[in-house]
């Protein structure tokens, strides 16, 4: 008679045990992972949208885009040097120079274009500056976790 007392609400189902996904030695988290491709799609798509809303000429906009895609490959390219040089995969000096180069000379673009543009705000530079930088650092994080993935694949 005590199973006609009890609430239904309130028993306790049988809980049924989790699948865990198995994640490779020195591979990224799924979380570490999704918040990467989050990063770069929100840090990308906000500089665009306000690139595509800003009241500027066409070849400012351009310049503007430029910038972020030159950017976007020479801290690709800068992570990739450096983390071919640390597990002793030959990377040329002169490249891993150039890497560098390039991700200082799209940072000083990004910089110079920003503080030498009269038609944007201040609030608008700031925008144009974190978003840029976001983008990058995810990036730069997306290559990480592609490199860690393919590591741990090929480990086993």
């Amino acid at each position: 008679m005590s199973g006609m007392n009890e609430n239904p609400l309130l028993k306790s189902e049988e809980k049924k045990p989790k699948i865990k996904v198995e994640r490779k030695q020195g591979e990224s988290t799924t979380a570490f992972k999704g918040a990467s491709w989050a990063a770069l799609v929100l840090g990308v798509s906000a500089y665009l949208v306000g690139l595509f809303n800003a009241g500027m000429q066409l070849n400012e906009k351009g310049y503007y885009f430029a910038v972020l895609v030159f950017g976007q490959y020479a801290a690709v390219s800068l992570q990739k040097a450096a983390r071919d040089r640390e597990e002793d995969i030959p990377v040329s000096g002169i490249y891993y120079g150039l890497s560098w180069f390039a991700l200082i000379v799209a940072s000083s673009l990004m910089a110079i274009g920003l503080y030498n543009a009269g038609s944007i705000i201040l609030s608008e530079k700031g925008f144009y500056a974190m978003a840029f930088v976001l983008s990058l650092f995810a990036a730069i994080t997306i290559q990480k976790n592609i490199r860690d993935t393919q590591l741990a694949k090929e480990r086993d």
